[in-house]
């Protein structure tokens, strides 16, 4: 467990910087667009605060593929479900999400098919590597 801390934290750390520079460039497209014109400073320090939660949460959660002992479908699960409850708390605070029924069955059904879309084409690059791989010391 101490292993899956650490890495949980390294790995949040070195990404956390990220998620400012992606609500920067979030902003300017809505200003560049014209849907808002300006920002309040509460709204500002709001979405540069849980931005860089949301960006360590998401990068340190990928440390639980290090634990052995827990199968591909719980570690899957795990970090899926992390990264839906930092998703979804994020948008709720920042009022980038309605919090009522409707949306939020919308963001709950756009993030189960779009992490189900991501695992399966992860499981395909995979698998075709290890036929690939299997060819070869057939060879």
């Amino acid at each position: 467990m101490k292993k899956f801390w650490k890495g949980f934290f390294l790995r949040g750390l070195i990404c956390a910087a990220g998620g400012p520079v992606v609500l920067a460039i979030i902003y300017g497209i809505l200003g560049a667009t014209g849907a808002v014109e300006a920002f309040s400073p509460r709204e500002v320090c709001t979405g540069i605060l849980t931005i860089t939660l949301l960006a360590f949460v998401a990068a340190g959660m990928t440390a639980v593929y290090q634990a052995e002992q827990l199968p591909l479908p719980i570690m899957i699960l795990l970090h899926g479900g992390a990264l839906y409850i930092a998703y979804i708390i994020t948008y709720l605070i920042n009022g980038w999400l309605k919090s009522s029924l409707i949306p939020i069955l919308a963001f709950t059904g756009i993030f189960i098919t779009g992490y189900a879309l991501i695992w399966i084409i992860i499981y395909l690059i995979e698998k075709a590597k290890a036929e690939k791989l299997n060819k070869l010391l057939k060879e």
